[in-house]
């Protein structure tokens, strides 16, 4: 066992219907969700957007996350590698059979169109990030198949006392131009440890930090990546959650890829906290584990 990851939580109330069989899981569609700066192949190829990435800084440090050594190392030997907080990684979390019978579920609910090229189901409260306000909505649990995989997590002491209050899972595919922009998640609502199920294929998870290590000698931004193998559980953690930014570029979708990334509340929402009677509502009802996504 070994090593971290997540979604973008700063738009407004999150939510949407549940129900009917989703379309084909490689359709690509005819329309997207799409605004702002975010791309997809749908606005690029479709609706005749251009594709426009961000400059590139100026200078960028390339490391790669050794989950045996917890380092981050350098392809140059002469380079200095260094310690790599807050990323637990566990191969094979999940069994084949298991992960089949996880992406048949989900391919019976219907997938909203998201950002980026991505589709999503969401298990959780509506949250307003920017008023900072929760409202129940229709939230009615985490879906059945997800209990005996929170159980399992929740033998690893990396994972002790994790109760996840919202899944989020997450379709990406080539066809759409997946991905999900470099980000730190919110750390209002959402508390110290996210969790993430890596399926049906192998990914890179890019982690960043702008303002790079002077500390270290890295004036330029310091980028480190983490593989994540099919099948595995990701943790973001201590300075992998508050630091660094998380991101799954394009061009490191190479095939459907599905996530279903899971979320305990901030200590505000916890025994003793200002809001401990909303966030003990929260946590009954996602852990009847009786949910539909909404």
């Amino acid at each position: 066992m070994l090593s971290a990851f997540s979604g973008l939580a700063n738009s407004a109330f999150s939510g949407s219907s549940s129900g009917m069989m989703a379309p084909a899981p490689d359709s690509s569609g005819s329309s997207c969700a799409c605004k702002g700066v975010r791309r997809c192949l749908v606005c690029e190829q479709i609706k005749g957007k251009c594709h426009s990435e961000p400059s590139d800084p100026e200078v960028v440090h390339h490391f790669l996350y050794d989950p045996d050594t917890r380092l981050a190392v350098c392809n140059d030997a002469e380079a200095v590698s260094f310690p790599f907080p807050g990323v637990f990684l566990w191969e094979n979390f999940i069994s084949e059979a298991e992960e089949k019978a996880l992406i048949s579920s989900m391919d019976q609910d219907v997938w909203n169109q998201s950002q980026s090229g991505r589709r999503k189901q969401d298990f959780g409260p509506k949250v307003n990030f920017k008023k900072r306000k929760v409202r129940v909505g229709g939230f009615t649990g985490l879906p059945a198949l997800s209990q005996k995989l929170v159980l399992r997590m929740q033998q690893e002491p990396n994972l002790s006392g994790f109760q996840p209050v919202e899944q989020c899972n997450l379709d990406y595919h080539p066809q759409r131009g997946s991905a999900i922009d470099p980000h730190l998640d919110d750390s209002w609502l959402w508390g110290e440890r996210l969790v993430t199920i890596n399926m049906l294929s192998n990914t890179t998870l890019t982690m960043s930090l702008e303002q790079g290590l002077p500390e270290l000698g890295f004036g330029g931004e310091v980028q480190v990546a983490v593989h994540l193998p099919r099948r595995s559980l990701v943790v973001l953690y201590d300075e992998a959650r508050h630091r660094w930014k998380h991101a799954i570029h394009r061009e490191d979708v190479h095939e459907r890829r599905v996530c279903s990334t899971y979320r305990e509340l901030s200590t505000e929402f916890l025994p003793g906290g200002q809001q401990a009677e909303l966030g003990a509502l929260l946590l009954n009802m996602a852990l009847s584990f009786q949910g539909t996504p909404i």
